[in-house]
Order: C-alpha cells, then structure tokens, then sequence
C-alpha cells in the first residue's frame, strides 16, 4: 500500500471510481429547514446502550433542554430538537426496520425556536478527562453516518500513545456533500474542534484529508490554519473508500492496521470533520446536538442542497420542503453505497443521518434487482480495499458457514464499504450478506 504513497500520489490499493452525482449540491450553501410539527427522538440514535428518558408525557420542554441521559459510559444523552410538550414516550418507527423507543414532541407553532438551554464553558481550564466528559454531555456521536459516541473514540486506551489525529474530509459516497459544505462554510469551528481533540489525545499534530475533487473545501481550510503549523491539510485521491478510517490512514500515513485492531494500536484516532466541526461550536457554549446538516439529493428531488435540520425531523416532512412528488420512489437514508433503503416515510433524521437520497422508479429496474450466479470473475476481488475474497465469503454465506467466514476469511475484517456488490456483474448483495453474517455472529456470541 505505501508504494502507492512513494510514487506521489496520496491513496490506497483497489477501490472502485462510483459516479460522484454531487454537481446539483457541492455549490450550494447550507440552508435551515423550518421545523415540523412533531419531533420525533429516538433513545437509540448511537452505538451502546440508549439513552434513559427524564421527562415524563405532558411536560413542556425548551430547546436545547436535556429530555434523556446516558445511561453509562458507552451512551450519549438527548436533547429537545424544538420548544415543545411532550406528547408521548412510545415505539416508534425506525430506519433499521424495528420501532424503537421514543419522545415525541409536539412543537410549539408560535415560539421563535431560540436554544433556551445551555451552559457556557471555560474551554481552557478544563482537563482532558473534563473534556471527554463535556463531550458525552453535548450528546455528540460520530456524524460520518456510523453514530460512535464521540468521547469513547477520544478516551484513549490505556497505554497507548497517540501522535496523529486524522480528520477524515474525504466524503467519498457519491451524491453527498454535507462534510463539503461544512468545510468550506465552517473551518473555524473545525480548527477549533481539531484543536481540542488533539489536546484530548496528546497528538502533536492533525492531518485533515480532503479528496482533490474538493479544491474550495481544501483553500477554504488553509484560511484557518494556526500559523505553528500543528494541524495541515492534504488532498488524497478522489476514490471509494478513500474515507474509511483504514484507507485514509494508509494514504496519509502509510500505516497499516492491524487485523481486528484499532488506529490507537498505531498512534492515530480519525474524526469525522463534521464531527469536530460540531464539537468546536458546541462545547464552548455548553449545548446539547439538536440539529445537523444534510444532503438531500437524487431524482426524485425537485430542490436538492445541503440543509440544516432538527434531530427528530420525520422524513415526510423533510421530503415535502425539498419537492418529493410522492410517487413510487427509493429512499435511501445515507448514500447508494453504504446508506439503507427505508421502509416508512415516518422514520426520523438521526444524529447519523448525513443525507437522505430519492431515487425515482425509473432507475431501479427489475433487471438491476435480480440476482444472477456467481461466474467466479474475480472484479469483486480486486476491488475490496481490504483484500479480502468476497467471492469465498458469499459462497459461504449462502451456505450459513458464518464461523468459518469469521475465523478463516477474516470476515471482521470487512468495513461494509459494498465495493464488491458495487462491482458484481450477477448483481449478488454481497455486502447484504456479510452484515447479515455480523448480525448473526455477533447474537450467538451475545
């Protein structure tokens, strides 16, 4: 992988070049959403445990006001997306499928929507435990789409010392351009963000990856730069997955991580720019996440861009204020690599939701969905960023051998990028089959 580095060009072996879809958005500023008239807040928005609720049905609530807290180390907190009342605490529809515990909101037509609950903080004086702990409260979870809670990734393990913090701006999924925006709208925020977490970590310097489709995004940063030189940004080649947390770390630094193992095992922890964007606005002023930027884009969009929405915010609505005609349609909560197709239009925008896409029924023909035989052509792999036999794992996967797939084809080793159903001439859901292999490896092991 680090020849590729020596012959100048910053990026990773395999991946695949996706149309990047991203013309009808990059340009266009980030706009805010008005809010809907119900809010809709799932306890389970992070990986761990969700949140527990402490507002009861029929309490008023501000804007900004914590409504669930973390119910230990490994989870985050929730906060009011909108002045309100509570309506009810109940199962709700989600985009994985099954309700989920909820807090709906009824939202209060007349109030301003001013954040009426925060709590200002001296940045400077607090300690790096503080620090982590200021962060579980803000709420904040990895806004790249995998939803990690945020201070678990800066606590760094015992004995592990840490010398670069990686700030992923590639935004490699086609179609969005969320994380592009906030680069080029947003750096000062980011810096600072950057700035905290490598004093969290003890890193003595940040590298922030931008992908060299993104010229503005990269200039827009150098503005904001300090002048010690502590943090630099680099563009890397224009591929998918060039923002996985691996690939980026084998083009920025040439260094590989270990097979089932963590970036701190090399000295590096990777944030998301959106992510630390978000921190170096929020923890200053001492408020909780209720709201993010996100792509709505695709067909089926009559007024696509990057908009900024209210945690809570149920897909029906979202689409009516961007021009969804309602007719059969695919949407698609994420990107048409790794994002999933949802099943109801009352599920709401999460704190990993980075875009929402409409495809019309017009490109999902019935040819494009069925799934021919395997004919052994090899292109899933030489595709697979992690060299890794997809064409094995499937096979074995059609026949339920998941421990096998685990312990002799390095199935954990798979980051679900979809590089290999991307590639597949016999339209074979390969990555469908490995999350579902996770899912049932991961329940017996439970």
């Amino acid at each position: 992988m680090t020849l590729l580095r020596w012959f100048g060009r910053k990026t990773f072996s395999h991946g695949v070049h996706p149309q990047a879809h991203k013309e009808d958005t990059a340009d266009k500023p980030i706009r805010r959403l008005p809010f809907a008239p119900r809010m809709i807040v799932p306890l389970a928005q992070h990986l761990g445990k969700p949140s527990r609720p402490i507002v009861k049905v029929g309490e008023e609530v501000g804007r900004g006001q914590l409504i669930a807290e973390a119910d230990g180390f490994m989870s985050v907190p929730q906060h009011a997306p909108a002045t309100g009342v509570v309506e009810a605490i109940t199962l709700m529809p989600s985009a994985q499928g099954p309700r989920v515990p909820s807090i709906v909101i009824r939202v209060y037509e007349a109030s301003n929507q001013e954040v009426l609950w925060r709590t200002p903080r001296d940045i400077a004086a607090l300690t790096p435990e503080q620090i982590v702990q200021a962060v579980q409260d803000t709420g904040l979870v990895g806004l790249g789409g995998a939803a990690f809670p945020s201070h678990v990734k800066l606590k760094v393990p015992a004995g592990a010392v840490i010398d670069t913090l990686l700030v992923n701006g590639c935004e490699c999924e086609p179609y969005l351009t969320t994380d592009h925006r906030v680069m080029v709208e947003q750096g000062r925020d980011l810096i600072r963000g950057t700035q905290l977490a490598m004093r969290v970590v003890g890193a003595k310097q940040a590298i922030i990856g931008v992908e060299d489709n993104k010229p503005d995004a990269i200039e827009a940063i150098r503005g904001h730069l300090p002048a010690d030189g502590s943090i630099r940004v680099e563009a890397v080649e224009t591929k998918y997955p060039q923002g996985a947390e691996k690939m980026l770390i084998s083009s920025l630094l040439g260094r590989e991580v270990p097979s089932g193992g963590l970036p701190a095992q090399i000295g590096v922890v990777v944030n998301n720019v959106g992510t630390l964007t978000a921190l170096g606005r929020l923890l200053p002023r001492g408020e909780g996440l209720i709201e993010r930027v996100i792509t709505v884009a695709g067909p089926g969009v009559k007024k696509p861009g990057n908009y900024l929405v209210p945690i809570g915010t149920p897909l029906r609505f979202l689409l009516e204020q961007v021009g969804f005609n309602g007719r059969e349609q695919e949407v698609i909560l994420g990107g048409p690599m790794m994002g999933n197709a949802v099943a109801s239009l009352d599920v709401p925008v999460t704190k990993g939701s980075s875009g929402v896409l409409v495809l019309s029924s017009s490109e999902i023909s019935a040819e494009t969905r069925r799934i021919h035989p395997c004919i052994k052509c090899g292109k899933c792999v030489e595709a697979c960023p992690m060299h890794l036999n997809p064409t094995q794992l499937g096979l074995l996967a059609a026949k339920r051998e998941y421990e096998v797939m685990a312990e002799r084809f390095h199935l954990k080793d798979c980051i679900e990028c979809g590089c290999c159903s991307f590639v597949c001439p016999s339209s074979i859901p390969l990555v469908q089959y490995f999350r579902i292999a996770k899912s049932i490896l991961r329940e017996r092991a439970a």
